[in-house]
């Protein structure tokens, strides 16, 4: 595939990923080429399971609901809760990715959000000891995934932890890491529910050059009953527009960038 098809391509996903679904016209305005070169690019995408091409348009490919889930009404409501700023965020946290990174994802709604982002990628490592992020990814080739192993840390969750967890992270170096939680204050630092979870996510942040923290903003300002870090070991936030300009500046004043998507 040629670089000039590739870009086309990463146009076309970012702007599904932007928008779940799009015309052919609406694409033709966004990226600049000929409507017949765009329904090829759909063709190729569709073939590669990222796109389902539609009468006129195109729409995302999005797994939101796994199988062994489909009645899980608890799981459904965290899919879909904030989903919209969820969706934003994973774009944004994905244009931090530079090809060639290695990255770690903890297991999430929202860093689920960044795997589905990086789909249509090439050339980027991915560690996670999230499941449902490695059956998302494990059908791209240009896309090395690897599962940290470990125990079902707890009944419905595709989230890894444990020893075997925490051994498997110890050898390997990050360029980023991308950590999902629950909780995020100011003087209490990160948090989240359990205290397996909370391992995991510190094992990957000792691990890595660059912390990015991915949470929307109405989890800013509470606390979760386990500590991950605090926010000294923060470089990046990506959260939402709904973030108050007051607690913006207050994370800026603490060396933390922030990027409100």
């Amino acid at each position: 595939m040629s670089k000039k098809i590739d870009v086309r391509a990463d146009r076309i996903m970012k702007a599904l990923l932007r928008a779940g679904d799009i015309s052919v016209q609406e694409l033709v305005d966004q990226v600049g080429t000929s409507a017949p070169s765009i329904r090829r690019d759909l063709a190729r995408l569709e073939k590669r399971g990222l796109v389902l091409r539609t009468h006129g348009g195109a729409t995302l490919v999005e797994p939101l609901l796994y199988e062994p889930f489909r009645h899980d009404t608890s799981f459904q409501a965290r899919e879909l809760r904030s989903n919209d700023e969820k969706r934003r965020i994973g774009l944004a946290a994905a244009e931090l990715i530079a090809e060639r990174e290695t990255i770690g994802l903890t297991a999430g709604t929202t860093t689920t959000q960044i795997g589905r982002s990086l789909r249509h990628r090439r050339g980027i490592t991915v560690i996670t000891n999230a499941m449902n992020i490695g059956m998302e990814l494990c059908n791209q080739p240009a896309i090395k995934t690897m599962l940290t192993g470990g125990t079902v840390a707890w009944a419905w969750a595709f989230a890894l932890a444990g020893q075997s967890t925490l051994n498997f992270l110890k050898d390997i170096y990050l360029d980023k890491a991308f950590i999902g939680i629950t909780g995020m204050d100011l003087e209490r630092g990160i948090t989240t529910l359990e205290t397996e979870e909370a391992a995991v996510s510190l094992a990957m942040i000792h691990q890595a050059k660059q912390v990015i923290v991915v949470a929307d903003s109405t989890k800013i300002g509470k606390v979760s009953p386990a500590l991950i870090c605090p926010m000294s070991k923060i470089h990046v936030l990506v959260t939402d527009t709904n973030l108050p300009e007051k607690t913006y500046k207050a994370l800026v004043a603490q060396g933390i960038e922030v990027i409100r998507a």
